[in-house]
Parts: C-alpha cells; structure tokens; sequence
C-alpha cells in the first residue's frame, strides 16, 4: 500500500490547519480512470468549504496524476473490479487499516465495487458518516446468477450507508422500486449528474475556426454532416446499433461522417464483429482514446449515444453545453439527461432503425440541430453547473455532519416493515 501527500501549501484555497482536521472526507473508488469524471474540481471546492479530503483507489499513474492535478492526499489499495473474494477481503483490510489511521468524519464510497467494499471497510472503522453513491446500476442488464450477486452488493452497500445518493432521479426510482434503498435516505444533487459540467471553461460552443481547425486535423471536410460517438465501444454501449444505424444513413446522405472516439473494451464477438465494419468504412473515422475530448466534439454536427444503461451520461450532459443535439437511447439516466423533442430525440434501445431515422432527421435538417443545440446549453448551464452540484454534495456533508454530532445517525437503519 502506498500514500502520497501533496504539502498542504499547494492546495488551493487551504484552511487553518485546526478547522482541517475539523472534518475529513475519504473517497473511495476502485479504479483510478474514473477519478478525473467523478471528483475533478470538486476536491477542491470541498476544501474550500472547510474539509480535508484524502483518495482511495487502485494504484496507477492515473492516482498519480490525480494527486498533481487536484493537489489531494491519494492512498493506493489494490482493488479488482470483479467479484475476487480473496483478494476482496484483502482489500477490506488495508480499507479498514488505512481508515483507522486517517479516522475520517465521513467516508465517501462510488460504484458498484468501490461502494461494497468502502461501505464494508466504513463500518468496521466505525466512520461516523457514510456516504454511497449510486453511478449506474449494472443489474438492471444483467441475468441470473450475475444479476443477484450485483443487486445483492448494490442493497448491501445501501445498508450500509448513513445516506445515498444517485447520479440521476430515474437511477432513484429504480434503487427504491427494486428495495435497495429506503426512500428517505436517498437523494439525487438538483437535476442529477455526480460532478456536474464545466460549462463556463471547458465545454463551450466552439467558434468557426475552432471548428474548422477540429476538422482540418481529423481529415473531415467542411461541409460534412458529423456524427460522433465517444465511449466505450463495447455491446452494452450499443457499438452494434451504431453499426447498423450507420449503414443506413451512411446511404441516405451522401456527406454524412461517423467521428468514433473511444477505445474497444470487451472479447464479445458481436462487438468485434461491428468494430471491424466500421474501420473497413473510410467515412468513418476512429482517433482511439483521447484525454481531451473538446476539440473532437467541436468537430461534430450531433452526437449518438446508442447505450442500454446509464446512471447519468457525462457524453450528454459535454455535448449538450457544447450546443450539439443528441439522439440516445430512451433507458434510466438518458431520460434525465435528454428532454425528448427539445435538447435531443430519445429512442427505444436496442433499435438501430429507430437511431437511424433520428439521425437522418438531424443530418437532414440544420435548423433543427440548432434550435436543439442551443435548447440544450440553456439547459445544462441553469440545471446542471458543476459549481452548483459540488455546493449540493458539500450541504449534504454538512448535513450529515450535524446529524451525527445531534445523534441522529444510526449504523446500518433498519427498512420499515412492508405494508
């Protein structure tokens, strides 16, 4: 187990030391990649509000960079992914350890693996507040055994934790309709979303000549009608609808380009099978994983997001303060970042004639890409402001912080008997 410390005259907006010590935040999580969506600026923000905050993850150079870039304490704990029960307990321990050393006043937990196993190591470290946050909920695709062990851990962290809270009102409805989670202890931060978006900085409409630049680079022309797909190109992602969806507009207009950005994640041959279709396209454009997307959505005209689950989708929320319309799939978490018919269209998953169609309407039609892109950056500016999230997740530690001094915080509330 490793820890790297940022000297605390490098944090931005540091506080006394006394008032530091006065709360501590953990965050746990159990994969590095996902720390720059789910706390970038946030971290910060926190701090400022009188918080220490320290971070839990998987050792990589991703943690590393993380430490540099937010200037926070990181603790590297080797955490699979998978259902491991060995190495899971394993990971308990050194949870438990460095939570008994660090003595937080809440702990912090995100996703499915990172949420079991936090809540686990939170409750035997006695923390005084916990925290699960809820990002996506894989069983609702799953099947079998595998969905039982996956909404097992998903009311097992639940059970666990003093308060929840999920990325999006429909990921709400579904934990409390499937008994995950007592509704009162459940909350959703303003319209939803787990870090808000970067609307006033990074995520902006681009000019002409930053759009034609994007394009220039990409080999795109000018006059082109771009569509674009950034993510995981995996089944549960909806690579294959893309491919079919494709196939038919491709046809239907002549200057329309597919702008894939993302990475091949998954041995399915069904999703190789798609991938392979479209490289052999030479209008479609692959650029692989980038760490910056900006410049690629400058380059695109609407954004397709073909998925079968979401919690809350970054794409969305980044293309909508972009100004671009979006066609996604009509699943929990797209509903919320998506108003049908005024931001974006919205069409039944698994259905690539539908997102075909939907995006024929766009590729056809630039007054209406306009008038939904512009609805859309409305939207994400009033409704979803990083700022505005980070102050909801902050009140919310506050609150939790109070009832625990007053007593009201009980480990592990029992549900109320069902009627």
């Amino acid at each position: 187990m490793r820890s790297r410390a940022i000297p605390e005259s490098l944090h931005p907006g540091a506080l006394p030391a006394a008032r530091r010590r006065a709360a501590t935040v953990v965050h746990v999580t159990t994969v590095p990649l996902s720390l720059e969506t789910h706390l970038s600026g946030q971290i910060g923000y926190v701090r400022r509000r009188g918080f220490a905050v320290h971070v839990i993850s998987s050792p990589g150079p991703e943690l590393e960079a993380f430490a540099t870039s937010e200037h926070v304490t990181v603790h590297a704990i080797p955490m699979a992914r998978a259902i491991t029960p060995a190495r899971d307990l394993v990971a308990v321990f050194r949870l438990w350890r460095t939570l008994r050393r660090i003595r937080p006043d809440i702990v912090h937990s995100h996703t499915p693996k990172g949420g079991l196993l936090g809540m686990v190591a939170a409750t035997l470290a006695a923390a005084p507040a916990r925290i699960y946050h809820i990002r996506g909920l894989p069983f609702v695709t799953a099947t079998g055994l595998r969905r039982r062990l996956l909404r097992w851990t998903e009311l097992a962290s639940c059970s666990l934790a003093h308060r929840v809270l999920a990325v999006s009102h429909s990921m709400r409805e579904i934990a409390v309709g499937e008994g995950l989670c007592r509704a009162d202890k459940l909350r959703v931060i303003l319209g939803g979303s787990g870090n808000g978006v970067d609307s006033d900085g990074r995520f902006t409409p681009p000019t002409r000549d930053a759009r034609r630049a994007a394009r220039d680079s990409l080999g795109l022309p000018a006059d082109a009608v771009v569509v674009g797909f950034i993510g995981r190109l995996s089944r549960e992602k909806g690579v294959r609808e893309l491919t079919e969806a494709w196939r038919g507009l491709r046809d239907r207009e002549q200057t329309a380009r597919l702008l894939v950005v993302g990475w091949v994640e998954g041995q399915d041959a069904e999703s190789a099978q798609a991938v392979k279709a479209l490289r052999s396209d030479p209008r479609v454009h692959f650029t692989g994983p980038v760490k910056d997307t900006v410049p690629f959505y400058a380059a695109m005209d609407v954004v397709a997001l073909p998925t079968y689950r979401e919690g809350f989708p970054n794409v969305a929320l980044e293309a909508a303060a972009m100004a671009l319309p979006i066609v996604a799939t009509s699943v929990p978490g797209c509903v919320d970042a998506v108003q049908d018919g005024v931001t974006g269209l919205l069409v039944p998953p698994r259905d690539p004639e539908s997102l075909s169609r939907a995006l024929h309407r766009y590729a056809s039609d630039p007054a209406l890409r306009a008038a939904h892109g512009q609805a859309a950056r409305r939207r994400t500016v009033s409704q979803f402001r990083r700022e505005a999230i980070w102050q909801g997740i902050a009140d919310q530690y506050d609150d939790l912080l109070s009832r625990s001094t007053e007593g009201a915080t009980s480990p592990a509330p029992r549900a109320p008997p069902r009627s």
